[in-house]
């Protein structure tokens, strides 16, 4: 019989490897429980006008995609835009009167999992460290959350780290939502190979 911990350390390896994973691309923003919950990332560069041009881009994006032409025949379309424009616009100036840079979530590559995520990153962390993360899920959906990290390594590009992390703090509905949204993505990644394969 497993001694309590090693049960404990073996279920959860296990449970890890039952979640469906997805490669995706969400808006993230990540820092050291230890680092000041305001103002920029400690370790990652100032967030550039393309960058915020992005960000402010993706949700209206991303809920153009999931309801198609319902939406792009909507009176509310434009709108919506002229917010986002207005949006980036206030952005961009708030981050020329902000030198030192502005906490925002950015674009970013990710794997992503009901138990965890990983992605790139130009700050290293080391494994253990905890992580406050913010991500956000198409339309605009925000999960707050506590990582620790379990990967870092240097990535392939010699420049980023990459880094897997694992959920500590992950209430039951942020979750549900996590899991909902990998579904849903894997259902259009499936249909958008079968649509690629038939033409």
């Amino acid at each position: 019989m497993l001694p309590p911990s090693t049960k404990t350390s073996k279920s959860l390896s296990d449970e890890r490897r039952e979640w469906i994973r997805i490669d995706d691309r969400l808006l993230l923003e990540y820092r050291l429980l230890t680092d000041p919950t305001e103002g920029p990332t400690p370790g990652i560069p100032p967030v550039s006008d393309e960058a915020i041009s992005a960000v402010i881009a993706k949700p209206t994006s991303d809920l153009l995609i999931r309801s198609g032409e319902q939406l792009a025949e909507s009176p509310l379309l434009p709108w919506i835009m002229k917010v986002d424009w207005l949006l980036e616009i206030l952005v961009k100036q708030l981050a020329k009167m902000q030198p030192e840079g502005i906490a925002i979530a950015q674009v970013a590559d990710v794997t992503l999992s009901g138990g965890g995520i990983g992605f790139l990153s130009p700050r290293h962390f080391a494994v253990d460290d905890m992580l406050r993360l913010k991500v956000i899920l198409p339309p605009f959906i925000q999960i707050h959350t506590t990582a620790r990290v379990i990967r870092s390594i240097q990535a392939k590009d010699g420049i980023n780290y990459d880094i897997a992390t694992e959920f500590i703090q992950l209430n039951p509905d942020d979750q549900e939502h996590l899991i909902r949204h990998i579904i849903q993505a894997q259902a259009e990644q499936l249909r958008s190979r079968r649509g690629g394969s038939q033409g």
